[in-house]
């Protein structure tokens, strides 16, 4: 049962990066020409999902829940994959800056929003 609830979650959390990354590109380019060029898209959705990640996880939810949410929507919805190959392109473009304000943006935000996630469910549990 809970490899077709992480299934289904999986599909949800692909069609929301999918729109969210379609909407962030048309919309939220300014904000990464202002940022060296930086994919903001993808930082917004693997931030978003660190953070919430961290919440539910702080709030002990049922192997139901975290199998359908942590393991299935989020696991869609973020993409560690599309990070890397980003960060190959800007290194590619020698955009050295970038790459490395990126890569901390995506790895110490990511575990930033964590914990920050991790303690909003503590204080609210």
């Amino acid at each position: 049962m809970n490899i077709l609830l992480a299934g289904i979650g999986a599909a949800i959390g692909a069609m929301l990066r999918y729109s969210l990354t379609n909407y962030g590109k048309r919309h939220w380019e300014w904000i990464g020409k202002i940022f060296l060029n930086l994919p903001i898209p993808t930082l917004v959705i693997n931030l978003t999902g660190a953070f919430i990640l961290g919440l539910i996880f702080s709030m002990q939810v049922s192997v139901f829940w975290y199998a359908l949410i942590g393991t299935g929507v989020l696991g869609g919805y973020t993409t560690f994959s599309t990070l890397n190959t980003e960060l190959v392109g800007l290194y590619h473009s020698k955009n050295y800056r970038g790459f490395v304000l990126y890569s901390i943006a995506s790895f110490i935000g990511g575990l930033f929003c964590i914990y920050l996630g991790y303690g909003i469910g503590v204080f609210f549990r």
